[in-house]
């Protein structure tokens, strides 16, 4: 728990700056380098476990110059966890630093970026909020785990076009190692996707589609290629967000379909209401799921969440609470 307390007197020294907000990170002299982070806590309550869990700790540095702008994020991940079942306690602890992010970008101008390094997987909308304070549950849609990689190495190109709407068009390419791979869903060395999404005032659609090598152990196929659709629409009030996708090798699918659909309504800029519907059909590890998932959200700052969420599942035995907390800074 000592991590803990040395983030504490981070935040401390960084309250100490008048010039420092919540969130925004700290500059470093007048260099163009930003440091910030954040961490998260939380709870498992199921029929026979109650788990805590220091689940992530990442310290941020990122800042641009001119045409460049860069980005790094080295995390402790479930870094503490401390399990109750039938009455036995058990702890583990994770004291290895990931390289969670590491690119720089280009910016040829307002329509061109070429990025470079390891990032976040531009695929879908859910994949884009890596960090807990800034999703609206404290859990992650299954089809974001299972169907595609959530992190790429290589290079990132994007286009986007201005006009009645945005049209925006990305290509991912991998052709090398993972940079940190034990922090992905996937071991791989190959990637190759594409993304293209259009916006319009509250509403934006958006279908990636990809290739991937999987190297990680006791796998049946190791070529697979994956496809997500994924819609938006948005208002000061609602927000509805659904994605569908599926996963196929060369032969069969691998993944028949795995998707959501979340509903949010905001009745306050602090207090939020999430009910989210999951399905998925998952044959490589042959198993199906339904969930309903019921969500409550409260921030009392933007960069601070306290969220609380129950999931009922078709196989009742995993049928969860789950609570945590977690800060920007």
């Amino acid at each position: 728990m000592r991590y803990i307390s040395l983030v504490f007197i981070f935040l401390l020294s960084l309250q100490a700056n008048e010039e420092y907000q919540l969130g925004k990170g700290v500059q470093v002299g007048s260099l163009p380098f930003y440091v910030g982070g954040y961490f998260s806590l939380d709870y498992k309550h199921t029929d026979d476990i109650d788990r805590y869990r220091v689940d992530d700790m990442a310290i941020l540095g990122y800042g641009d110059y001119d045409k460049f702008s860069y980005l790094v994020e080295l995390e402790f991940k479930e870094m503490y966890i401390e399990t109750h079942e039938n009455g036995v306690k058990n702890t583990t602890h994770n004291d290895k630093l990931y390289t969670e992010r590491l690119y720089l970008d280009y910016n040829f101008n307002e329509n061109y970026m070429l990025r470079a390094g390891k990032y976040n997987s531009p695929i879908g909308f859910w994949n884009l909020l890596p960090i807990n304070v800034l999703r609206e549950t404290t859990s992650n849609p299954v089809s974001t785990n299972i169907l595609f990689p959530k992190f790429t190495t290589g290079l990132n190109s994007s286009y986007i076009s201005y006009g009645e709407g945005e049209l925006k068009v990305d290509v991912m390419l991998q052709h090398n190692n993972d940079i940190s791979y034990e922090y992905n869903n996937y071991k791989m060395n190959e990637h190759y996707g594409f993304g293209v999404s259009y916006e319009k005032n509250d509403y934006t659609v958006k279908l990636n589609g990809g290739y991937f090598h999987n190297l990680s152990e006791n796998v049946v196929e190791d070529n697979l290629y994956y496809l997500l659709l994924s819609a938006k629409y948005e208002s000061s009030k609602y927000q509805i967000l659904s994605e569908i996708g599926s996963q196929k090798s060369k032969s069969d699918f691998t993944t028949d379909y795995a998707g959501y659909i979340q509903g949010l309504y905001r009745f306050s800029e602090q207090h939020l209401g999430i009910i989210r519907v999951e399905s998925y059909d998952d044959r490589v590890t042959a198993i199906d799921d339904d969930m309903l998932i019921f969500g409550y959200t409260y921030r009392p700052l933007y960069p601070i969440a306290i969220k609380s969420e129950y999931q009922f599942h078709s196989r009742s035995e995993q049928n969860q609470f789950l609570f945590s907390f977690s800060v920007l800074f």
